[in-house]
């Protein structure tokens, strides 16, 4: 059995545990020892980032190698069209090269909880949402591709990785799951949750709220 913790990351927060620079970390939002990002997810982003204390889950879940598929919610600048969509589905050159396919769809603006700061963008002006799942992870890979697209990014949220997701997990909030740690020969997506416990940190009083 191994831990990891599901945390729904807010924007401006850093996905480690110091900074010297005096900006918001996991510090403010988790007091659990001895527990690590797998991967990582951008101070500008929101969402889904994944921790644990066992390297091997934490490798299997961080190598692009074994392309855990990684869903983001992103809001563009635009109303986004379908020769857009296709580049973004079938491949966008980037300067590292040509992106792998990727699954998208044009959604709805999702039920979700509000960014703070907002976006900033005039009131007349069009955006749209769009679900992007890849199998690798680049840096600052979507924006890059909806910039390369026409369509630069506004707000991004990854929305889950693999099985896991933030749905309905608040945001600045955790949950601790005990999984199976499968034989390397298994396939990721064999993982079995087995537990869940949600945890709200209120890092004034250091006291974990269940």
């Amino acid at each position: 059995m191994a831990e990891l913790y599901l945390f729904n990351k807010p924007f401006n927060v850093l996905s480690q545990f110091t900074d010297n620079n005096g900006r918001s970390t996991l510090a403010d939002f988790i007091n659990t020892p001895d527990i690590y990002p797998a991967g990582r997810l951008d101070y500008d982003s929101e969402g889904l980032l994944i921790l644990t204390s066992c390297g091997e889950l934490q490798a299997r879940i961080a190598d692009p190698k074994h392309k855990l598929p990684k869903t983001y919610w992103v809001q563009v600048e635009g109303d986004i069209d379908d020769k857009a969509l296709n580049k973004l589905e079938y491949g966008v050159l980037l300067k590292d090269g040509l992106t792998r396919p990727a699954k998208i769809k044009r959604i709805n603006e999702p039920d979700i909880w509000p960014r703070i700061p907002p976006i900033r963008y005039r009131k007349n002006d069009t955006t749209s949402w769009i679900e992007l799942t890849l199998t690798e992870g680049r840096n600052r890979q979507v924006r890059r591709m909806t910039a390369e697209a026409g369509f630069p990014t506004l707000r991004l949220i990854r929305y889950s990785i693999g099985p896991w997701s933030v749905k309905d997990l608040e945001q600045g909030t955790y949950i601790k799951q005990e999984v199976h740690l499968p034989k390397r020969t298994d396939n990721d997506k064999n993982l079995k949750k087995t537990q869940n416990k949600a945890y709200k940190f209120n890092p004034k009083s250091n006291i974990i709220r269940k």
